[in-house]
């Protein structure tokens, strides 16, 4: 299965990259996002971060299908 993963802000930082094309076995956002956290030393797990496949948000829980572009947001804080 492949997939696109777009990260943002600090992940995208963490990572080096915006952007990349995926092949893995398939499974959920979390066990993606595991993938990609071995992958990119950098990047870190964070509690609050959000996950959306195809533009639309989504659990971590969500099962992926071949062809969906995933999106990695780290938490925001304002003031």
């Amino acid at each position: 299965m492949k997939v696109r993963v777009r990260y943002f802000a600090l992940f995208r930082e963490q990572t080096g990259c915006s952007a990349e094309a995926v092949e893995w076995p398939g499974g959920t956002a979390a066990e993606l996002f595991q993938q990609m956290a071995a992958k990119h030393a950098g990047l870190t797990a964070e509690a609050a971060a959000l996950v959306a496949v195809n533009d639309e948000m989504a659990s971590w829980e969500s099962t992926l299908s071949d062809g969906d572009e995933v999106l990695f947001f780290p938490p925001v804080a304002g003031g």
